[in-house]
């Protein structure tokens, strides 16, 4: 049974005027072209650049709550500009600064420039990971795979070793350690880019001693000690927003409004993390497809991706495989959903993410290659 989905917001036919206080609107850019059409609009000053400037919005849509009701009103990029001036110096002020967040060009990330999307290959050394559990479990074999992913195209290999799986159980530090240490070590030893994907703040340091350069945290460095290990050891970091605990997080997940409520959640993240002394600059921000989020909450966050630009940080996607494509299609086995993340990952690059976090590495490269074809043809 395909699941019904509708908008996140109620349409307006008009921006709101007077009554919406500044630190409630967000911004939602649209209209987005590509190639010469993006660097026409932003010359002609109908479009802004959309973080990495091959991309350039020239309509948007602004948010506010209103009655219990989030609401949207669409306008073209330049009377966005002059309805902000007609609200008042506040309001000028607020909108002034998401979109300079917004078009701001997205620095180098882990040693990586962002100048064309980024493709992180999936290496899970669990014996219950919901796709590919027990694949890897022998150190050598995830070891092998991983090289494959690279030789496909992988810029970076997440290593992780506790499934974060809807229901799955936890696994004691030693033996988390003990599955994702030989990995990182060696695939460090081949300049293979690492992330270690955990929670865990021992997990971290012993991943970043041997050799990982980026910490993939579900939690957004909310647990014991991840913080301090994040801000000490001056390694890249992705926070993920997830509600509740990978035990539970699917049970009846709740949200007033999905894709706000993720945003305000990693904008609350990115600020703790500055405040710790974590630059921008070594932020990429998750909105956690399929963590917490039934198939409605997802195809709503992935159908306003282009927001998650206002947070000022590179931003990664990771809906490889995951039930909601089953659930907004036919039922798929996580092996059969490939067309599903593909069209997902695809929607994502349009909306201008940085990074991609896949297991099907070669296919997605190959997405991504035309993608990047027709995009400079535009």
């Amino acid at each position: 049974m395909i699941v019904p989905v509708t908008s996140a917001f109620r349409r307006s036919p008009a921006l709101p005027r007077g009554f919406v206080h500044a630190p409630r609107v967000h911004v939602l850019p649209s209209g987005i072209v590509a190639g010469e059409a993006a660097a026409a609009a932003i010359i002609g000053g109908h479009g802004w650049p959309l973080a990495d400037g091959k991309l350039a919005f020239t309509s948007a849509g602004i948010v506010w709550a209103e009655g219990g009701q989030n609401w949207i009103g669409m306008a073209p990029y330049a009377e966005l500009v002059a309805w902000a001036e007609a609200e008042g110096e506040d309001m000028a002020r607020h909108i002034g600064q998401v979109v300079q967040r917004i078009g701001a060009r997205r620095a180098e990330w882990a040693g990586l420039s962002l100048d064309r999307p980024r493709i992180m290959g999936i290496v899970n050394a669990t014996p219950d990971s919901f796709s590919d559990g027990g694949r890897n479990l022998v150190a050598q074999t995830a070891i092998a795979n991983a090289l494959a992913m690279v030789e496909a195209g992988a810029d970076i290999i997440d290593v992780g070793g506790e499934s974060t799986r809807p229901g799955a159980e936890p696994v004691s530090i030693d033996e988390e350690i003990r599955r994702v240490e030989p990995i990182i070590r060696a695939l460090a030893e081949w300049k293979v880019t690492v992330s270690v994907d955990t929670r865990h703040a021992p997990v971290m340091q012993a991943a970043l001693a041997a050799g990982a350069r980026i910490i993939n945290d579900v939690t957004a460095l909310e647990g014991p000690g991840s913080l301090e290990v994040a801000v000490q050891s001056g390694a890249a970091v992705i926070l993920m927003h997830m509600q509740g605990q990978p035990q539970t997080m699917q049970a009846d997940p709740r949200y007033t409004c999905a894709p706000l409520d993720v945003y305000d959640y990693l904008a609350s993240r990115i600020a703790v993390c500055e405040a710790a002394g974590i630059p921008r600059s070594r932020i990429m921000a998750d909105p956690g497809i399929g963590f917490g989020k039934n198939a409605a909450h997802n195809a709503q966050i992935l159908a306003t991706l282009p927001l998650l630009h206002g947070l000022g940080c590179p931003l990664l996607l990771a809906a490889s495989r995951k039930t909601f494509v089953a659930h907004l299609s036919q039922g798929e086995t996580p092996q059969h959903r490939l067309p599903g993340t593909l069209a997902a990952h695809l929607a994502g690059l349009n909306a201008g993410m940085q990074c991609l976090r896949v297991h099907d590495v070669a296919e997605t490269v190959q997405a991504v290659k035309i993608w990047q074809a027709m995009s400079a043809a535009a």
